[in-house]
């Protein structure tokens, strides 16, 4: 306990040793309001004696600072300590929902800080060192106050302090060997930059110094309570920055942490919620008895029902509810909803769904931490399944319902993957979801979409299902099929002389998990036949779409644009390759990874010196993305041809493949509507019912379902498109 002398109280925010040469401890202070400050003046007598009978004390009324228009009367029963200054007040209402209260000062103990115009702060034991905007409604916080030091949820050292205090999240991996750096920008790729490619030490530590440089170094900065922001009965808010118009009520622990919020993307945080070393984005929502530490939680996120955020990254579009989240890096659009679902130590990369019961990396398998989990893009471990570490899944896979008692490799996309406990091995069905469940897949690049509602899209994220990496697993997927099924004997080809043998229902696929107890892919010949389908419909898909937002091209324009050099950013080098086959999923962007590469060089180099320009090479690749993604269509067009020359692709060929891609998209829309419609005849459905009429009543029918409605008209819409195209191709100029 320091005992102190009244006359400091309020004062020496800054210690002379962390000063700069002619500042003041309010330097940091005046900076933050701006350019243009409010004209501030002192008190006259009048009002200093109407302040005093309202039963207000300030230690030395010179240093109350006010705004015209200023209403001494506003002000009652309440103590001021160090530099305070006020803006207009005025005898006005704030309310907010049904919570109104008056503008002014009640009951309440402030300590060098700025108060906005009419703002309202009742019943607030302790505020210090806060510039607070204007209309706002602070009423009943325990104490709400902001250190010298403070980083407000940055992982950065202020000066004089030593390394062990800079907070690190240990992102991928709990024992810490893929640590970053949290800061207020920060979005998934950012994190994915620095976590995913941990062999390039210099890459790390340039970040490091680029984190450092932007928010770190001097002391001094006030906490902020942005214009329109409400906060009441919450205990304690410390070293918490907080945006425009939030809502904060009931919340137990705001400690070190930055809440992002806008008029437009407004912030909440709820009852019991305790949030320590993080950021909260913009838009999000975090309630009832949420807890949080060492965090990043993208735009638009939310935490729900008791949900523990420790030491991850969760992205854009995501709802935790209930569940433990440890140690990860989660990219956008990611649901997890069940109390009794743990997932640790794991790479998630986005449009994914845990279900209840699953343990992804709970149980340790070797005397050290936990390894890791990566999982692609659509990652859906169904009910109670449990999961080793360390494993590796292809974008969207379904795991079924069991006990995973080995690491898992599943290479192979659209699987559905099963541990068969009667035969004791693993099996594999790829491509299940194109085969059997178009509805499930159609409808989750559907729901990725209608939830990010993000109003400032930073970051590009890819939602459709059929992209540039999955069409490249699928590729790698087939190679494998092919390869097990020529070393069990079988080949697609016929023989010369000998009847071709008939491919069994399974074959042998080793590797896929690490046991010898033997593991099947199901249904080889017609995953490789649903393969081709989904290759061929994605490259068409593709060039359809950007054939139709090129109205400049014909068919040999758009074939040279398509096989022709394409130029890297930064550099005057031009990528010939005939079909680019390596890509990264940067947080929801999918890059040709030797974009990537480019970038990481430019940051070693010190070329990119800032995480605002590495937000601008983001937002290049989107600018390239669209020709990116149509010469991989091309080019997988031409392969799926047979042909590897430039110009594969003839203008009658391709007029074919766009009518077959309209007979294809014709039977997904059929398949949505038949896979919703078992929902209706099965019998076992309709037992809860007393008649079908009443059935019909509660669930209603199945054309009447949203996405039904909506994968009948994205089918019309596609095939008008389709057949502007092939009219469009019809009077071309050939190759």
């Amino acid at each position: 306990m320091e005992i102190l002398k009244s006359g400091c109280y309020g004062f020496d925010f800054i210690s002379g040793d962390f000063l700069p040469p002619g500042k003041d401890e309010y330097w940091r202070r005046n900076e933050q309001q701006g350019a243009d400050p409010p004209l501030w003046r002192k008190l006259k007598a009048h009002e200093i004696e109407s302040l005093v009978k309202n039963g207000n004390y300030c230690a030395d009324w010179n240093h109350f600072l006010v705004t015209d228009p200023f209403d001494p009367l506003l002000i009652r029963n309440s103590n001021f300590y160090g530099l305070v200054r006020f803006g207009p007040l005025r005898e006005v209402f704030l309310k907010h929902h049904d919570f109104c209260i008056p503008a002014g000062i009640r009951s309440s103990t402030i300590i060098s800080c700025d108060v906005g115009g009419d703002t309202a702060i009742q019943d607030c034991s302790y505020i210090s060192h806060y510039i607070i905007g204007s209309s706002c409604v602070l009423s009943r916080i325990d104490e709400m106050q902001t250190t010298n030091h403070a980083k407000f949820g940055g992982g950065v050292v202020m000066d004089g302090e030593s390394e062990d205090v800079r907070i690190w999240i240990d992102v991928m991996n709990e024992a810490g060997g893929r640590s970053i750096l949290p800061f207020k920008t920060m979005i998934p790729a950012d994190a994915y930059l620095w976590a995913g490619f941990r062999d390039d030490g210099e890459l790390a530590e340039r970040l490091k110094d680029i984190t450092q440089k932007t928010w770190g170094g001097r002391r001094g900065s006030y906490g902020t309570v942005g214009s329109g922001s409400v906060i009441k009965s919450c205990a304690v808010i410390k070293d918490t920055d907080i945006g425009n118009c939030a809502y904060i009520k009931g919340a137990h622990k705001l400690k070190n942490i930055t809440v992002l919020s806008s008029e437009d993307e407004p912030s909440q945080i709820g009852e019991g919620v305790e949030m320590v070393n993080g950021i909260v984005g913009y838009g999000c929502h975090v309630f009832y008895g949420s807890k949080a530490v060492r965090f990043v939680m993208g735009r638009n996120s939310n935490l729900k029902y008791g949900a523990r955020l420790i030491h991850s990254v969760l992205g854009d579009n995501s709802t935790v509810s209930c569940c433990e989240i440890l140690n990860n890096l989660i990219f956008p659009v990611h649901e997890q909803h069940h109390n009794n679902s743990f997932l640790i130590a794991g790479l998630v990369q986005g449009m994914s769904n845990i279900a209840a019961a699953a343990t992804l990396g709970s149980n340790h398998n070797s005397r050290a931490n936990d390894g890791e989990i990566r999982a692609g893009r659509g990652f859906w471990p169904g009910l109670s399944v449990t999961v080793k570490h360390s494993s590796r899944f292809a974008s969207f896979v379904l795991i079924t319902k069991g006990d995973y008692p080995f690491e898992l490799n599943i290479t192979l996309p659209f699987s559905m993957v099963s541990n068969n406990t009667k035969t004791d091995r693993l099996e594999v069905m790829p491509a299940y979801y194109w085969m059997y469940n178009l509805y499930a897949l159609e409808r989750n690049s559907r729901k990725s979409a209608d939830r990010d509602r993000r109003k400032n899209k930073v970051q590009y994220i890819e939602m459709d299902y059929l992209a540039p990496d999955t069409a490249e697993e699928i590729i790698a997927a087939a190679g494998l099929i092919q390869e097990w099924m020529a070393a069990a004997g079988y080949s697609e080809e016929p023989r010369p002389v000998s009847p071709r043998p008939e491919i069994p229902a399974e074959i042998p696929a080793p590797g896929l998990e690490r046991n010898d107890r033997g593991s099947v892919v199901l249904k080889p010949r017609e995953a490789l036949a649903a393969y081709r389908e989904m290759l061929r419909y994605y490259a068409v898909k593709t060039l359809i779409a950007f054939f139709d937002s090129r109205g400049d091209l014909d068919f040999r324009g758009m074939a040279d644009l398509l096989n022709g050099p394409r130029p890297l950013p930064f550099t005057r080098v031009y990528s010939r390759e005939k079909r680019v086959t390596e890509w990264e999923n940067m947080g929801g962007q999918i890059v040709p990874a030797f974009r990537v590469d480019e970038l990481r060089k430019n940051i070693r180099e010190k070329k990119i010196t800032s995480w605002e320009e590495i937000h601008a090479v983001y937002g290049k690749w989107r600018e390239c993305y669209t020709l990116d993604r149509a010469g991989h269509a091309w080019a997988v067009l031409s392969l799926l041809g047979g042909k590897d020359g430039e110009r594969a692709v003839s203008r009658a060929a391709f007029i074919k493949e766009t009518e077959a891609a309209v007979e294809i998209k014709k039977r997904m829309t059929r398949e949505v509507y038949e896979t919703r419609a078992k929902d209706f005849t099965d019998p076992y459905r309709l037992i809860t019912y007393r008649n079908r009429a009443e059935m019909n009543a509660v669930a209603g029918r199945p054309e009447q379902n949203a996405f039904v409605e909506y994968a009948r008209k994205d089918f019309l819409q596609f095939e008008k498109t389709a057949e502007n195209t092939m009219k469009r191709l019809e009077s071309s100029r050939e190759l």
